[in-house]
This record gives structure tokens, sequence and C-alpha cells, in this order.
């Protein structure tokens, strides 16, 4: 997906830049990117992510930025910031944003005298683009709504100008935009978990397409948020950090609300329930206490060299290092009849995987419960893990077998508790081994959550589509 970092000071800002940058390593894997205002112009450095971390690769190159303001990203897509000089005057430009219609975009404005300099994995840069449309306006705020206008899918955006940060929320608020606030500097990103560390506190959340201008002693409203909200209820499940609160929301709280709401309703007898970290471990501990059995760590993740499985560009490499990072502990899963708990099930290879190794460690019962519903739609609105061709979910494969059309009576395969919906659930079951298997329901995942159903993007469960 993506995330990024913003922050203007009265005295130098480095080090929060840099620091507060890398707190989005989680969300993005492919490029990381830095730009400040120095006084007398623009500073920006762009590093590949793909076979290191941000901190290594940018450390050598923060003695030498300098200013009082600056924005950094970790991008899942494209390089970025883009840096930009029109007649809005010089600017960065940096964005979360997945653009569904962007070769109509471009042939646009192509069309309308513009051109393209990036490329992005020999596809146009989505990020210029965006700086294309933005340009197009007569003020930022005009410009940035005629984004808002042009884009079907999603985007957020953080601006650099020589007066101040620009920060605008996708039009229904697809991710979370949060201000923060300490003595004599703001920060803004889509991901607050680092505030504490760096000495903000949560000062504001923006709405659904609100843009704001951030200076040093505040920030003013540039422009109303919208009424109708679809924030990603995956934030929650899987990509969000555990610390981190959206809308006021915090993410382990709601994992393990839906963990202890979701064992009061099973009793199957077990010895101890189990995570397969890390964004399992809130739903798993809130499941021990729901059911009342212990929770133990059966999978340790190992971190210091293994601590992402996304970052090689090739599927089959991902999953040997996903396996290679888990460790099982045998001591505790010798004759055990365990419960584990998993954020969500995509491919469902890594998963098959994981539980092949639990069997052959000498688990007796290996039963899953997955803290959302089953993933049968991709996402169209942010490039996060489950936005994948739909064939690649394990759901849509086994409904195409079952249906012989991928797309067949999803509605039926979405109803909980519906024949087709127990059907698939089984079939999901046998493929990846397992003894027993649940999938929380969108009700209880809603109401864990704590926000109204119309609030929340739900798309990747029930097929919901909103632009």
């Amino acid at each position: 997906m993506g995330g990024f970092f913003g922050t203007i000071s009265k005295k130098e800002c480095i080090n929060d830049l840099y620091y507060g940058t890398d707190y989005n390593s989680h969300l993005g894997t492919k490029r990381g990117g830095l730009v400040t205002w120095t006084g007398s112009g623009l500073q920006r450095t762009i590093h590949s992510l793909e076979n290191s971390y941000f901190r290594t690769k940018f450390e050598e190159d923060i003695h030498k930025f300098s200013g009082t303001s600056g924005i950094g990203v970790i991008s899942d897509t494209d390089p970025q910031p883009m840096v930009m000089n029109s007649h809005l005057g010089k600017y960065a430009v940096t964005t979360v944003a997945k653009i569904n219609n962007l070769e109509e975009l471009e042939r646009g404005l192509i069309e309308r005298g513009n051109h393209f300099s990036e490329l992005s994995s020999g596809q146009t840069n989505p990020t210029e683009l965006v700086a294309l449309l933005i340009d197009e306006g007569k003020t930022f705020t005009e410009g940035i709504e005629n984004v808002f206008n042009a884009v079907l899918g999603s985007c957020t955006m953080l601006i650099l100008t020589e007066s101040g940060i620009l920060a605008a929320r996708d039009k229904l608020g697809r991710i979370p935009v949060v201000i923060g606030k300490k003595d004599g500097a703001y920060c803004v990103s889509n991901e607050p978990c680092g505030y504490p560390n760096l000495g903000y506190d949560i000062e504001y959340n923006l709405g659904p397409g609100e843009i704001v201008k951030i200076t040093a002693d505040g920030f003013e409203q540039l422009r109303k948020p919208n009424k109708k909200k679809q924030i990603c209820s995956f934030l929650w499940v899987y990509y969000g950090y555990p610390v981190s609160e959206y809308e006021g929301i915090n993410v382990d709280q709601v994992r393990f609300t839906g963990g202890c709401s979701m064992a009061k309703d099973d009793d199957l007898p077990v010895d101890f329930v189990a995570s397969i970290p890390d964004s399992g471990i809130g739903h798993a501990l809130g499941y021990a206490v729901g059911k009342g059995v212990p929770y133990k760590r059966a999978f340790i993740k190992y971190t210091p060299t293994w601590p992402r499985s996304f970052t090689p560009s090739r599927q089959e490499q991902r999953e040997f290092i996903a396996k290679m990072k888990l460790i099982p502990n045998k001591t505790f899963l010798k004759d055990r009849r365990v419960i584990f708990c998993d954020d969500s099930i995509v491919r469902g290879t890594q998963l098959r995987d994981n539980v092949n190794v639990l069997y052959h460690y000498g688990a007796k019962e290996v039963h899953m419960r997955i803290s959302c519903p089953p993933l049968i739609h991709a996402c169209t609105y942010l490039n996060f893990t489950a936005s994948k061709s739909q064939l690649e979910l394990i759901t849509r494969r086994i409904i195409k077998r079952l249906e012989g059309e991928d797309d067949k009576n999803l509605d039926l395969y979405q109803k909980t508790g519906s024949p087709q919906y127990k059907t698939l659930v089984e079939e999901i079951r046998k493929e990846l081994n397992i003894t027993t298997l649940k999938f929380n329901s969108l009700e209880n995942l809603v109401a864990a959550i704590g926000l109204p159903k119309e609030e929340l993007c739900t798309h990747c469960w029930d097929g919901s589509s909103y632009y």
C-alpha cells in the first residue's frame, strides 16, 4: 500500500522526518523517498527498498539534508516524492494511491498538451500523473479537487511548499490522515504509530476529502470534509500497526475484541490458543480470554534477519522467507489440540505450509480461527496485500471449481451461514489440511471496529463498491 510522513518545525526537522518516515516501513517495500525545503529550494533522495530497509538505505544521506520542513514516503508502487515546478510554484508531492483509470487520465493529459518524464516499472508514474492533474488547477486546493474528481480508486497526498505542507485525505477517506503536535512542530501521516517516540500527540484526524495547510504554528482548513466515509476495514484486521489509532479506534483493541467475541460461540475442547504472528496476536489473545483457555506462543517470528516476507518480487521467494522466519516451539505442540488465530487467508499457500509444520512437530489437532470473513473480492481501492487478481484468492479458485465460473453466486458464498458459504469454508479447510476452520463474521468485525457499517469499506468481503 504505502505510507507517508511529513513534518514542519521551528527548528531542524531532519531526525523527525527520517524516523517518522521509517515508521511506515510495514506498509511498503518498493521505494523510499525524502524531500526537504532548505530555504533555497527542494532537496530530494530516493532509494530502492527491495533488497534492504529504509534506515540502512538513507542513513548516509541524512547528514547531507537540512531544513525545517519535509515529507517522506515508503511506497509499494512508484519512486516518489515527485519534485515539480509549475505556475503553482516549486513543490514536492507524495501519494498513497490506486488509480484504476490511469491510462484514460494519461491520454487526456497528453491530449491537453502535457507530457510525462517519469516511469514506474515501465508505466506512467502515478504520482507524476497526480501532480499534472494538480497543476491544472488555479490553486492547490482546486488542483487537489481535480484529482478527487478524476481518479477512480483512491488518492491521499502530501504536498511540500515553501510556505507549508498541504495534506489531503482521499475523497472517501479510504486511509486515515492524522496530524500530530509537539512544542514548536507539527507532523502528519497516515500511520501514527511513531508519534509517541517522536514526542507528538495526536491533534486532529482529517475527514474524507478534507484539505489542510500545516505550518510550524498550526494548521488551517482549505477544504471541508465530505459527509460520506469509506475507510478501509482491513486497517484493523491486518496492515494497521497494533499501537495505532485510526478514527480514534485502537488497532489491537479491535483485534482483541473481535477474537474475544468470536470465541464465545466456540465450544471446541482445546489445550491452548496460539497465533500466527504478528497480526494474529491480538486476535489470539482475545480468543484465549473469550474461550477461557491459555495463550501460548507456539510460533515465534525470527525478526533479526527475516523481518518481512513480501519484499522479494517473486512469490516463491516470498513464501520461502515467510516459512523461514516462523519457528515452531515443538515443546508446546507435541500431542496438543491447538487453536491458531490468523488475520486472513489470501492465497492459502503460506498457511498450508505453516499447518504442515505444526503437524510435523507433533500437533494432534490444528484448528484455525480467522479474524475476518473470507476474502472474496480483490481490493480495487488500495494497493495492499489482498490486492491480487481474483483467481489468486483461494476463495475464487474454489468457487470456480465448484461453479465452473469464478464469479457465479458470489452473493451466496459471501453470506455467512448459507449452504454455499459452508461449502466454501469446508473446501478451504480440506485444501489447507486443517482440523477445523472458522472465519469471523462481517457483523462481528464491524461491531469490533465500532464504526457504522456505512462508514467502512468492506468490499473485499461483500463486494460493496463506491467511488
